[in-house]
């Protein structure tokens, strides 16, 4: 139906210039220009279809600025030189388009109802956190967010959520719990006071993965990625793209511990290396301690003689205090 009226478009300005221009004498020239500008119409539809209306107010107000600046700098050579009048329009010409060509550029985050807010005094919204399926599921993010130290808005686009009720609805009960779990994290964030959750619609269909769609809405609107995934974290860095990760944020807040330390743990399983125990801290973190065999199931106190920091975590390495 689009290109049906399309062709109806074009044809009538095709007939408007053979109406317009045929009299004067020009037969061919009249169709041929009406042809032109019909093509030109369409095109424009096409190219608007696609424009964000961010970027049209981005460009208005950088046009405005643009021309102001302009004023400011011709204005005291209109008073010292007489022919200015070539000089003054370069000059107008190149500030106006260097200004709605940073506008048009800069205006994705732009929307009228930001625009009214900032002619209020009230600011635009900067600092957003696209927020990505894993963690939503993983649930620590509304935690952080319910203690103050994260707050302002967090962008949810609806393929993540398409995802995630994807997940909610899979036929595996665990995955099934996961879904529902994140559904109801997502739930209790919006609620939360200094949180705004915005749903947007903004999608990329030639994008098929969800980790790159994520990776170009957060260069589109200058943002963040919350997640846990590590190879969206490491994707995310090379298109320069930054993230919050939680796992590092878990792993930068575990007391931290120095060779040398008394610990008191309790041993629960035997070790990968011959005559290993393994402990756990209350944070999680492992403890391999070494000759600690014999003493599963019990507790005993321990002298740390190392600490491994790797990507999946941290790893405590001591042996038992026989003082």
């Amino acid at each position: 139906m689009t290109n049906l009226l399309r062709l109806i478009v074009f044809g009538v300005f095709v007939m408007m210039g053979y109406i317009l221009i045929n009299p004067h004498g020009y037969t061919f020239e009249g169709p041929a220009v009406g042809a032109i500008i019909g093509i030109l119409v369409a095109g424009s539809e096409v190219f608007l279809r696609r424009l964000r209306m961010g970027k049209v107010i981005g460009g208005l107000i950088g046009l405005f600025i643009g021309i102001v600046i302009a004023k400011l700098i011709t204005y005291p050579i209109r008073t010292l030189i007489k022919d200015y009048q070539l000089i003054t329009t370069a000059i107008d010409a190149v500030s106006s388009y260097i200004g709605l060509l940073i506008g048009f550029t800069r205006g994705d985050n732009l929307s009228i109802a930001g625009t009214v807010r900032l002619f209020r005094g009230q600011g635009v919204d900067e600092h957003l956190k696209i927020l990505d399926t894993s963690a939503i599921i993983d649930g620590r993010i509304a935690d952080v967010c319910d203690t103050g130290f994260l707050d302002g808005v967090f962008v949810v686009p609806q393929f993540i959520l398409q995802e995630l009720q994807h997940i909610a609805d899979s036929a595996d009960s665990m995955k099934r719990s996961r879904g529902r779990r994140g559904l109801d994290v997502l739930h209790r964030v919006q609620k939360l006071s200094g949180i705004t959750v915005r749903i947007i619609d903004e999608d990329f269909p030639k994008i098929k993965e969800v980790d790159s769609k994520l990776v170009a809405l957060g260069k589109m609107l200058n943002a963040k990625i919350v997640t846990t995934d590590f190879n969206l974290n490491k994707v995310a860095q090379l298109h320069e793209v930054p993230v919050l990760n939680i796992n590092e944020l878990a792993n930068a807040l575990k007391p931290v511990v120095l060779p040398g330390e008394l610990m008191k743990v309790f041993i629960i399983k035997e070790g990968k290396e011959s005559n290993q125990g393994v402990a756990y801290t209350d944070d999680g973190t492992m403890v391999v301690v070494e000759s600690a065999r014999k003493f599963i199931g019990k507790n005993v106190d321990v002298i740390v003689t190392s600490v491994l920091q790797t990507t999946a975590g941290r790893m405590i390495f001591s042996k038992p205090n026989t003082e």
